[in-house]
């Protein structure tokens, strides 16, 4: 996550999951930003939802109108403008920059995972999303991708994961379904699902205490967003033989 990126069409869609997810299970959220630092480009600046409420506010009054309001003209765009709202009950904040050495990187999760001793479940906002080949763990760039050994580790604390991911040059379709069969891997005894939104997709793992409220943060999820925000499950039926009939296997497209 970049500061320039705060409040932006993206960030709004973020947020309403966020709270949607908050709402319907009460979770003790912490919000790991994963900052990096400003680049200078244009990306975040698709502010101009904010001129048009009739279209946008509709899916979150409240966070609408404190978005656009913490978006002055004189004010710097940071994350950190959220954090002093109630906009996020009960969250707390790890605002660290993610470094990209080796030891930073090792030094900075210790931190992170400190702070989350007091949460349930813990949100993670890569620039990029969960790693790849071509980045490895501790070089450069490494910061803007969250590494699948912190991810095992996190979810052997007990806490239920939000992962940002953006999307690739892949059948969206596909790269969904690919990304939560690795989250299932790398989440023993997890409930994995996704929620969507046209740049990004939110893959989630919910602990075995915790998917009671798999029902209900969908619902909520869908009520306050459809058009927005597209939900779905894992399916393990593969080309050519019998589909998985299962709850935990249907694709949900809205």
């Amino acid at each position: 996550m970049k500061d320039q990126y705060f409040g932006d069409i993206n960030d709004y869609r973020k947020y309403g999951l966020l709270r949607a997810i908050i709402r319907a299970s009460g979770f003790r959220l912490l919000v790991a930003w994963m900052l990096t630092p400003d680049d200078g480009s244009t990306d975040g600046k698709f502010i101009s939802y904010l001129k048009h409420p009739g279209k946008w506010s509709r899916h979150d009054p409240v966070l609408f109108q404190k978005i656009k309001g913490l978006l002055a003209p004189d004010r710097k765009r940071r994350v950190s403008l959220i954090e002093n709202t109630s906009l996020l009950p009960k969250a707390e904040y790890f605002s660290s920059h993610v470094p990209d050495t080796d030891s930073g990187r090792s030094s900075w999760f210790n931190s992170l995972t400190q702070r989350a001793k007091e949460s349930d479940f813990i949100f993670l906002d890569p620039d990029n999303g969960l790693e790849v080949k071509s980045k490895a763990y501790g070089g450069k760039d490494s910061s803007k991708f969250l590494y699948w050994r912190e991810v095992v580790a996190l979810w052997a604390t007990g806490k239920s994961l939000l992962i940002y991911q953006h999307f690739i040059r892949e059948k969206r379709l596909n790269f969904i379904q690919r990304m939560l069969e690795a989250l299932r891997i790398a989440t023993s005894d997890s409930f994995v699902e996704a929620f969507s939104t046209p740049h990004a997709v939110f893959l989630m793992a919910l602990q075995p205490e915790h998917q009671k409220f798999h029902e209900t943060i969908v619902s909520s999820v869908q009520e306050n967003w459809e058009g927005q925000i597209q939900h779905w499950e894992l399916t393990r039926a593969q080309q050519g033989a019998p589909a998985d009939r299962s709850p935990a296997a249907r694709v949900h497209l809205g």
